[in-house]
Order: structure tokens, then sequence, then C-alpha cells
């Protein structure tokens, strides 16, 4: 009985040295796992908003991450060739030397020729010029027999006339006809719009918009397209009624709490 001994120990040296084999094996290809996926250790996307070009190669370079241009917008209200928009966004955690794409701002503001919305009701002046990608400025009023019909369009203080090139985005002062029969709307309730649809509603109620104020929220350009109106001056009650032309200052956040 004694002589059938050596053969187990032999066993159960070779089975704990397997183990040990087994376990090496794993600690070794989790080592490696770790080494070539970087498990753990992710960096944070930093914002490349409004960077130019230059600026965001450095940054990303110090991240030790890529970037790559893919496309471009033209923005009128920010300066030429900086970043408008990146993804993945800021904030992201994402692996070294992941690519990071980028819209940039066209270093050529895009131009269209000037519609003429003269004659026009200014719900139809209104539509014609967001079709050229252009926006209402300021309405006023001058006494006419006809209320909202459009007698001068202007740009810059300066009337403009058909087809001359303009940058899109462009603001387009309206002169419009007011009778006295005619001459007062209701305030719109804009609380929760942005501040596009905001400035619409209150252009189509014969208004114009007064001061925009962004709160501590709002830290930048893209920032200010999704903050939404918390308040507005004068408020909407539905009844009352000004007169046309008068300003309505809004007030515009991200804080949820602020929009309840």
């Amino acid at each position: 009985m004694a002589k059938s001994t050596e053969p187990d120990k032999a066993l159960l040296r070779n089975l704990f040295g397997g183990i040990l084999f087994v376990f090496a094996a794993v600690v070794v290809i989790s080592i490696l796992m770790a080494l070539f996926t970087r498990h753990n250790r992710e960096l944070t996307v930093p914002d490349f908003a409004s960077l130019e070009i230059a600026a965001a190669e450095k940054m990303a370079d110090h991240m030790h991450l890529r970037i790559e241009v893919v496309d471009s917008v033209y923005v009128k209200h920010l300066p030429l060739g900086v970043v408008f928009a990146q993804n993945p966004p800021a904030g992201a955690r994402v692996k070294k030397n992941r690519r990071i794409f980028l819209t940039m701002n066209s270093q050529v503001p895009r131009q269209v020729p000037m519609p003429s919305v003269i004659g026009y009701s200014l719900r139809q002046a209104a539509a014609e010029l967001a079709a050229c990608n252009l926006r209402i400025g300021t309405l006023s009023y001058v006494t006419d027999i006809a209320t909202n019909n459009v007698l001068r369009q202007k740009y810059k203080g300066r009337d403009i006339a058909r087809g001359k090139q303009i940058e899109v985005e462009s603001s387009i002062d309206l002169v419009l006809g007011l009778s006295g029969d005619d001459a007062t709307t209701k305030v719109p309730r804009v609380k929760g719009f942005t501040y596009k649809v905001a400035a619409n509603n209150i252009h189509e109620s014969s208004l114009n918009v007064g001061k925009v104020v962004y709160d501590d929220s709002v830290k930048s350009y893209s920032d200010t397209l999704r903050a939404q109106v918390y308040k507005q001056s004068p408020g909407a009650d539905g009844v009352s009624e000004v007169a046309m032309g008068r300003k309505v200052d809004i007030y515009l956040t991200l804080d949820e709490e602020k929009l309840k």
C-alpha cells in the first residue's frame, strides 16, 4: 500500500502545478488586456467649442486624443473658423487616442439674394424671409389704411433692394402699416420656448423682442440654442392688449427648476 503514494504525490504535484499555471496565465492575460484596452483609464473629453483648429489640435494632443473635421456650417453669431459642435460631446468618457469629430463654423460667410416682401402681409413676409434664411429684426409702424402691410424693408438702418446679396441669418427690419381701428394685439405666452420659437411668436403677434437675458446656466452659444424662456415681460394673460410694436423682454435658462 505504501508504494502507491508516490504516483498520488506526483498527481497532486501536477494538479497543483496546473492550477498555478492557469492562475498565472489569467493574471498575465488580465495585465495584457488592461495594457491593450487601457481598462479603467478613460479620459474626459474637453470642450472644443469656439476654439480655432490650431488651438483644438493642441488641446487634443495634450489630452492624448485625436480630432477630425467632418463638416462645416455657417453661424452668423459665431467667430469664423471656430468649432461649432463636436462628437462625442464635452464630458464624455473615452479611451486614449479616441478620434473626436468636429463641425467648424465656415471661414466664408454664406450669402443669399434679398427677396422683396414689400406689399406682403407680416405673416407672408416672415415666411418669405425664413425661406431665404433671413430673420425679422425690428417691426416699426406708421399710419396706413392696412395694418401689418409691409411698406419698407431695411437692413442696418437703410432700405435694401431686391436681389442685393446679404449674409444668411441677417436681420431685416420691416416698416408696417397701422390702421387706427386695428392698433393693439395680445401678448403671446412664450414660456418654455427656445429663443427662435419665442421670437417667431412675438413677431407674429406684431410685437418686438426686447431684452434677451440668459441666466448663469447658459454658458456657450450651443447652450443659447437649447435654453428656454422661463419668464417674460409683459406677461400673457390672454385678455389684455398692448400697442403693436411694443417690446417683450424674455429670460432664458437651462435650469429645469425655473421652467416648472
